[in-house]
């Protein structure tokens, strides 16, 4: 029925929005610690700086004291603007980005004297974006929220002296919130839903100075259960389903401690984009209730950075890093309007004890201006989106 056209980027939900606009292109979620944003993340799957590298690396947990907890937290704030126009009329929408909070904790602890155990909780996709309700787009969607809660026990092995190896399991849960205006009334699509993944890393300490991290994040399946709701005609109310591949990523990371006070970092991570070919939404009876071409591509984030030792409790760090979009100009659609990113971040590093340090982090993001010509039941939005992101971090770490 074509009061649903317009929603067919609906239900898969976690693949929407302006999360995109967070950090690494798409919409995943790199802010995992603030020790690593004043580096843009680069070395974050060798440099096992804290508990956080349960996330970015298990095998790092080999480097850690007996017993480590990190709290962290990232106040992001994106800025997105659409200028253009619709066959149907409307405003541009406004700012469509808004402040988000992501929190995340992590805790590490060593069970034998070559054996390390954690737990982080995370949230490795996610934002929300919002248009004013009667903008030019409005049947292509208005708001846009992901949420996503990682649980990811891990444990580490030191093999040798040089080997370390480490591997983690993530629960994860994953719920979403879409609106736009049909034929019917406002649209709202929620669901949710539980799967699981895991991730896999090994650590290799070449020399004295310099370490090399490899780690994979596997894929998570996730099919949201929902329902479709109109605000007019309420007869089309309807439970709907939507199959979604968050995508697996690997990481290449580069530690080298140049001299006793500076150290130098690199990555290269890939994510697996390419499994989100299409986005199906199907009625509870089985029939499709639209499909929306995705063919999204592979990508890659490349990263540098240093970490200089002022003196025994300061450490201050700079980062640069660019991010390719997975989106190509002929599949843009307004719910994800990605393109590509450069970062540029600074941080430091208090040390306010032998137990207690604090890491704080900065990082603004050029997004390069993304064009949009799309049609979806009769309706064209055609123009340009200008945007930006900053993001501001802090961190405990304790030892105990």
């Amino acid at each position: 029925m074509l009061l649903f056209q317009p929603n067919r980027l609906t239900l898969g939900l976690a693949l929407i929005g302006w999360c995109g606009l967070v950090q690494a292109a798409g919409f995943a979620l790199v802010e995992q610690n603030a020790s690593g944003l004043g580096n843009a993340y680069a070395g974050q799957a060798a440099v096992a700086a804290d508990a956080s590298t349960i996330f970015f690396n298990p095998a790092g947990m080999t480097l850690l004291p007996d017993r480590q907890l990190v709290m962290a937290g990232h106040l992001i704030k994106p800025q997105a603007e659409f200028s253009g126009s619709s066959n149907i009329g409307g405003g541009n929408g406004g700012d469509a980005g808004g402040l988000a909070i992501v929190p995340n904790g992590y805790f590490a602890y060593r069970l034998t004297p070559d054996v390390h155990v954690g737990v982080g909780m995370n949230a490795p996709f996610g934002l929300k974006t919002e248009y004013d309700s009667t903008w030019a787009g409005r049947t292509q969607g208005i708001k846009s929220e992901l949420k996503t809660i990682n649980l990811n026990p891990a444990i580490a092995w030191k093999a040798n002296e040089s080997l370390s190896l480490g591997a983690g399991l993530s629960v994860q849960y994953a719920q979403a919130t879409l609106t736009s205006q049909t034929g019917g009334g406002l649209l709202t699509v929620k669901g949710d839903n539980y799967s699981w993944g895991f991730n896999l890393g090994a650590l290799w300490q070449l020399s004295d100075a310099t370490r090399i991290g490899l780690a994979y994040r596997s894929e998570v399946d996730q099919k949201l259960e929902g329902t479709a709701e109109f605000s007019v005609v309420t007869a089309l109310n309807t439970p709907v389903t939507a199959s979604v591949t968050l995508p697996d990523s690997a990481s290449l990371s580069l530690v080298h401690q140049l001299n006793p006070r500076l150290e130098l970092l690199a990555d290269m991570t890939w994510t697996g984009w390419s499994d989100f070919d299409e986005l199906r939404i199907v009625r509870a009876a089985g029939t499709t209730l639209g499909v929306t071409p995705e063919n999204w591509n592979d990508s890659y984030r490349y990263s540098v950075g240093a970490n200089y030792r002022l003196n025994d409790k300061v450490t201050l760090r700079s980062g640069l890093a660019y991010d390719e979009t997975p989106v190509s100009d002929a599949f843009r659609t307004a719910r994800i309007p990605d393109e590509s990113r450069t970062w540029l971040s600074f941080g430091a590093q208090y040390r306010l004890s032998s137990k207690n340090t604090i890491d704080v982090g900065y990082a603004h993001l050029f997004v390069d201006e993304a064009r949009i010509n799309k049609t979806e039941s009769g309706v064209t939005l055609a123009g340009t989106y200008e945007a930006s992101v900053d993001i501001l971090s802090a961190q405990l770490t304790h030892n105990f």
